[in-house]
Formats: structure tokens, sequence, C-alpha cells
């Protein structure tokens, strides 16, 4: 490869490295600005209940029929807050819109790296629907449906009960009651109190608000997922975006609608948490818009200083048909919620209960591969959290001892492929010759090609089809790391959350701002290193060789801002495979200086 390729292709790394700094910097999607502060309202209290009163979220102004798109009626009266506890979340239901605004998880800081900082307030709590114009359960539609907006709160033994009686006789009951396991169930009544029949317009439930976990998450795993009953759909910020494929400008959908009477859940969800809604009856249809964020005040300067886009949400709705209510008819429906990590065996556990397949929530079905890949993924994380519990390491050490393990049991495939390179790499000169000799005809140097490779009992694929057979397993394993939320706030040597790239200093921090992280340039290092020991495929051209020694530079780009855990197992693994590759060499080293010299048999004495 002559110096001027050598320049071009560096210029291109380049250019590929500053690509995932560069254009979400300068190229960032537009973005609704928030809606303007409100003033804060007095503080309410009711017998018997702590009521604090909040400064309300505006809502977008949205029209449109009745689903997440319809507006939400913004009540003028003063905000009622109830906040509840138990073991695993802290709950607060609001007056406008009557429904759960907030959901705090309180084992689950929202910034591992915050939450190590000695604060006199204490870590900021991981939440859900935060900062989320409307409630969950709130009631979308026209003023049929809403009237003022304003409900009564009442604490029942269990949960919480919000009331509102319309003036046209309409009279909606919503019944929270808190669960184990991150579950809430809800019981939703509409109740026609009035003497004449009612002709209730389309209803839009609202399920939640997907929202970023803290300032610093990139929304990349925002998003909304739903089951049909025999696959899930997916919905992220992909959908909404400005820019198609190439980055080609395009005019961006509303909104996303989904369903034909198949809605048996949906989830509002990002990287590690999630709030999935599981109607008692499968929804008529699935409404998600994206919402404009406001920024917390706490956070606003850091934001600032990193120039981050505004934040962004998708807001959800389960939409169900018009309805006739005649006097004193009662139309009741109930959901069942689940508000927290997305940890598989507490998702399992929940779908075998409600035989609907919440796991699905975690992911694994979307990567390439399907169900193979989903399959290794769950196997993956069981074997990791059980080795885990089992030798009591850390994270860290439990992702080195799996690749270990990995290695051994494909060592001999792994062995295999290399003795088989190494015999075509020692055969390359009569293939050449044969090359050459039939170039004329290239159906009779196949033939004679594949004679030859028969004869002497190598083959093209004996290096390639061992990877291949590994590639399944190191797929999951790649999906399993980043959806493994035991790995947030893990920590390993210089690693303080295996959850999140390793990054231990910004260079040009409010300029270019490229954050420098180690373990992936060490995973690039063993991965040259090992791309210089693979022996040359035969026939390559020697400037394809060259250039496929350095192919391992594009994954160094690609997976510079991965997480820790995914780079620390792909180093381990060259390594590994170096060592492999070492031992094998050595072995077949010894075996040629060690092979017993071939004599010639004894002649027979003449008489």
């Amino acid at each position: 490869m002559d110096r001027k390729s050598i320049i071009i292709l560096a210029v291109c790394f380049a250019l590929f490295a500053l690509w995932s700094v560069l254009v979400p910097k300068y190229y960032a999607p537009r973005q609704v600005p928030p809606p303007p502060a409100q003033q804060p309202v007095s503080t309410a209290t009711t017998s018997g209940t702590n009521l604090v009163a909040a400064p309300p979220v505006a809502a977008t102004n949205l029209g449109g029929p009745a689903s997440a798109t319809a507006a939400f009626v913004r009540p003028e009266a003063p905000e009622e807050l109830v906040v509840l506890t138990n073991e695993n979340a802290r709950y607060t239901f609001t007056s406008h819109g009557g429904g759960l605004k907030l959901v705090e998880l309180v084992h689950y800081p929202e910034s591992v790296a915050a939450s190590r900082k000695k604060s006199l307030e204490g870590p900021r709590l991981a939440s859900l629907n935060t900062q989320a114009p409307v409630p969950v359960l709130a009631l979308l539609g026209d003023a049929a449906l809403q009237g003022d907006g304003v409900f009564t709160l009442t604490q029942t033994e269990a949960g919480v009960r919000a009331e509102q009686v319309l003036t046209n006789g309409l009279t909606v009951v919503k019944e929270f009651q808190l669960s184990s396991n991150y579950l809430l169930s809800a019981t939703v009544r509409l109740q026609n109190t009035g003497t004449q029949t009612l002709t209730l317009p389309a209803q839009a439930w609202v399920i939640g608000t997907a929202t970023p976990m803290d300032p610093d998450d990139s929304g990349r795993f925002v998003g909304v997922l739903w089951y049909d009953g025999q696959k899930m759909q997916s919905v992220d910020q992909s959908y909404f975006s400005p820019h198609g494929f190439m980055c080609t400008p395009r005019i961006p959908p509303a909104e996303y609608r989904g369903g034909a009477s198949n809605v048996v859940w949906a989830a509002v969800n990002n990287q590690f948490f999630a709030l999935a809604a599981m109607p008692q009856e499968p929804a008529v249809q699935l409404t998600s818009i994206p919402v404009a964020l406001p920024r917390a005040a706490a956070v606003e300067d850091h934001v600032r200083a990193r120039n981050l886009p505004p934040p962004r949400g998708f807001q959800t709705t389960l939409d169900y048909p018009p309805a006739t209510l005649a006097p004193q008819q009662t139309i009741t429906n109930q959901f069942h919620f689940f508000a927290g990590p997305k940890e598989y065996r507490t998702l399992a556990r929940i779908g075998n209960r409600f035989n609907n397949n919440l796991d699905l929530i975690m992911g694994f079905n979307r990567a390439l591969g399907w169900g193979v890949t989903a399959f290794f993924a769950k196997a993956l994380l069981v074997s990791m959290n059980g080795l885990h519990d089992l030798l009591k390491l850390g994270y860290g050490w439990v992702i080195i001892v799996i690749t270990f393990i990995f290695k051994l049991a494909f060592w001999p495939l792994t062995q295999a492929s290399t003795r088989s390179m190494k015999r075509m790499a020692a055969l390359q000169p009569q293939m050449k010759a044969l090359q050459e000799k039939y170039k004329d005809d290239p159906a009779k140097m196949n033939k004679k090609l594949m004679e030859f490779m028969k004869e002497h009992k190598v083959s093209p694929l004996g290096g390639c089809l061992p990877m291949l057979l590994q590639m399944p397993v190191f797929i999951g394993f790649y999906v399993m790391i980043q959806s493994a939320i035991e790995l947030r706030g893990a920590q390993f040597l210089w690693v303080q959350d295996l959850s999140k790239p390793d990054t231990l200093f910004r260079i040009l921090p409010g300029s270019l701002d490229i954050p420098f992280n180690l373990l992936p340039l060490l995973m690039g290092a063993t991965m040259l290193w090992q791309s210089h020991m693979t022996p040359p495929s035969p026939g390559m051209d020697p400037t394809q060789q060259k250039m496929m020694r350095y192919m391992p530079l594009i994954f160094l780009f690609m997976l510079y801002n991965f997480s820790a855990g995914l780079t620390l197992y792909w180093t381990v693994q060259n390594l590994l495979t170096i060592a492999q590759m070492k031992l094998t060499r050595a072995q077949q080293g010894s075996t040629v200086l060690t092979a017993p010299v071939a004599t010639a048999p004894p002649q027979k004495k003449r008489k």
C-alpha cells in the first residue's frame, strides 16, 4: 500500500471517529421548545393525607382525535399531590388529570456518578414519567370526557382513589392499588349517574411518557414497545427523525399508530427502566407522539456546559372506541402497571403470572438473529447472574470468567480454524500455479482447485465456519451487556460504571469535547495484534491483505462510545485468542521438530 492510500485511510478513520461527536452537536434534531414555566401554587392539605402542591407542567398544545394527540385540559385550580411509598418505589399522584404523575425507584439513583458524590440532599432517584406533561392514566378526549380536569384525591387502605363528576352526569373514578414486584393495579370506571343516555366519544388513556434516564442520556434507547400477542413492535427516535437514509432530509411523521384490537401490553422505556401498561382486555390501538420535556433547574448548567440538545419523550396512549352509557350504567376497565427496572428475572416472573411475555421488554428479540440471539442473550444473562451469586465476584470479573468459559468451549473450533488457515497458506504456491495454468479457462480452473483442495483435505470455509457458528453467541453477549441493569454502577478497576464508556477525561471540553476512553483503545490494540498474527487468506491481493490488517480500527471507532462491559469482553476475548494462536503455533512447531525421520526398510541378505 502506497503512502497516498495510507493517508486517505487515516483521514477516513478520523472522520468516522468524529462523526458520533460532531453530528449530534451541530445537527441535532429540531426540538419543540419546552412550555413556559408556571407560577407555584399554594399548598393544600386534606385531613388524613399529606398533600403537597407543586407547579404544574403545561402541556404542549395538541389537537386531533381522541389519542395521544388529543389536548389535555390543564386545570386552573391548585394542584394537590398524594405521595405513597413502598419497599420499591415512591408514587406521586396528582389531582390534575387524576393520575400517576411520577414514579421514583428508591433502590436506583438517577445518575451513578452523582450518587457517589457527597451531597447534603442525597442523590436524585431514577424515575419514570419524569417531567412528563400528562400523568399516567389521564383520560384524553373532548370536554365530555375531561371536564375541568380536576379530580378529588382520597387515600385508601392500599392506594389512592381519584374521582371527578362532570356536568353531563358522567363520573370518572380511578382506584389505584400498590403491589409488590414494582406492580400497580388500577381500576377505572365511567359511570352515568344522570337520567339521560350519554354518548361518549373515543377515549385515550395515557400509559406514560418515555423519558431519558438522566441529563447525560442521549436518548438512544428511549422509545415505546408494544406486544400484539405474537411479536413485539418498537418505536424510537429514528421513527420521528427528520433525517432518512444516509442523513437525507425527510418530513417526519407526527405520530405513530399501531394495533388492531390486539394491544396486549405497551411500555414506555429507556435503556434500563420501563413503565408498562397491561390492560385486562387488549386495547384497540396504541398512539405515540414526540413531546418536548423541560429540564430540571439543577441540571441546566451541567447541560449547557456539555451543549446537549433538549430532551425529548414519547407520550403514549391506549385508545378505545366510542361508547354509549344508559342511565346508571357503568363501563369498567382494569390495568396492571409495571414501573421498575428492566431486570430479566422480575419481568419473567410477571410475564408468567399474566401469560403475556412481558420479558420481551428486555429487547433481546430486536437484535440480529431474532430468536437465536434472544436465546443466547437470556442464557448468558442468567449465567452471569448465577456466577455473580456463586463466586461472589464483581461483574467485571464475571465477564472475564464467562469469556474464558466461552474460549474453552470453542477451543476445538478455533484450533481447527487456525490449522485450516495455516494449511491453506502452505498450499498457496501450488494453488497459484493452478490459477496461472488455467487462467484462460475459469471453469476448469475452479474444477482443478476443488480437486486439489479435496485431495489435500482442505476447505476455503475451514477458517470461516467456526467463526460463523460462534456469531449467535457473540451477538447475544453484545445484546445482553447493553440491556443488563446489573452492570449499571458496577465497578471494575478504573471503570466506574460498566454500563457506560470508561471515560477518564475529556479532550478539549467545551469545543470538540471528545471523551478519552481507555478500554476501547486497548481493545483496538489487541485486535491489531491479532490481525497481524492471522495468516492471510489464500488468493488475496497483497494490498487487500494490508487493508484487512487495519480493518480492526473500524471496530475501534464503532465501539468507542459503547459500554465498558462490552469492550472489556471484547478485549479479553482478543487476548485469549492471541494466547491460543501462540499455543497452537508452539504445538505445531514442537510436532515438526519431534517428528520421526522415515527410514528405508531393511534389505534382505542374498544367500
